[in-house]
């Protein structure tokens, strides 16, 4: 694998981007010698519009991989299966979960479903031919999925107001179907995260374990570090200090709180992954 080329296509900002939108999302598409790969569609209003804004022709995917089973990254998988049609999706089993919020709101309890938005009926209608998975696995050539992530730190912790309605009852989403993409280059390794629910220092330590290499050339996607207590946020961002990472890409949610956090501790090695934004190796 020679090269590759990444382009984010939906997220949260755009910046000196023109004829690009944002939105509360996250989709990235991926570009190697051999392949063309989309991981996540998106919240479904912008995928479209932004393929055509950067060029990307989305007929010319070869699969699907998906990082979990929330709205704002299977939103888009309609939109798409429209232009593309029949295609490989890998995902976690657990995407199809009914998934949903719950904060407490100036003392009042709110519920939200944040799932997928679409009956997976429908999905296989139009094209959609799930692949499964829970173990780390080969998509393509050198480019793999990590399936359930070993929970190993102590300080990261699972999202307290994600939860799943199974039964009729609400449980704790412990949301194992939280899957990251890597790519093996020879400069070393490529992790992109879709939301890194499983906990960014886990899903690296994960990375390097399956993959037996320490070297990571980039990681870049969302780290959920703007959903995190203060204490948690520091000791991740130590821990991050702990790998050897060339360059860090924060997106959607990171949030802004933790987007200045990583400018801050890590300077020219940071950059913002905002919807237009290419890196090629």
């Amino acid at each position: 694998m020679k090269d590759i080329k990444i382009t984010i296509l939906c997220e949260n900002t755009v910046v000196g981007k023109v004829g690009g939108n944002g939105e509360h999302g996250f989709a990235v598409w991926i570009e190697t010698d051999n392949t063309n790969i989309l991981f996540d569609t998106g919240n479904g209003s912008t995928l479209v519009n932004n393929s055509l804004t950067f060029g990307i022709d989305l007929k010319k995917a070869n699969l699907i991989a998906l990082s979990h089973g929330h709205y704002d990254h299977t939103g888009g998988l309609v939109p798409f299966l429209n232009i593309k049609g029949e295609i490989p999706i890998y995902a976690h089993p657990d995407i199809m979960d009914k998934k949903i919020s719950i904060r407490k709101i100036s003392g009042k309890e709110t519920r939200r479903y944040i799932g997928i938005p679409y009956e997976l009926e429908l999905l296989k209608s139009l094209g959609a031919k799930f692949i499964f998975n829970k173990d780390f696995i080969e998509i393509e050539e050198k480019i793999f999925l990590t399936g359930e992530v070993k929970r190993r730190t102590t300080f990261e912790k699972d999202d307290p107001q994600l939860f799943i309605t199974k039964d009729g009852k609400d449980i704790h989403d412990p949301m194992l179907d939280d899957q990251s993409l890597i790519i093996d280059t020879k400069k070393g390794l490529i992790v992109i995260l879709g939301c890194a629910h499983a906990g960014i220092i886990n899903i690296l330590h994960h990375a390097i374990e399956k993959t037996g290499k320490d070297h990571i050339l980039l990681v870049m996607g969302g780290t959920h570090l703007g959903f995190l207590e203060k204490e948690q946020l520091e000791k991740s961002i130590e821990a991050l200090h702990q790998f050897d990472i060339e360059k860090i890409g924060g997106s959607h949610c990171t949030g802004l709180t933790g987007l200045a956090h990583l400018m801050h501790a890590f300077g020219e090695r940071f950059f913002f992954a905002s919807v237009g934004t290419v890196v090629k190796t």
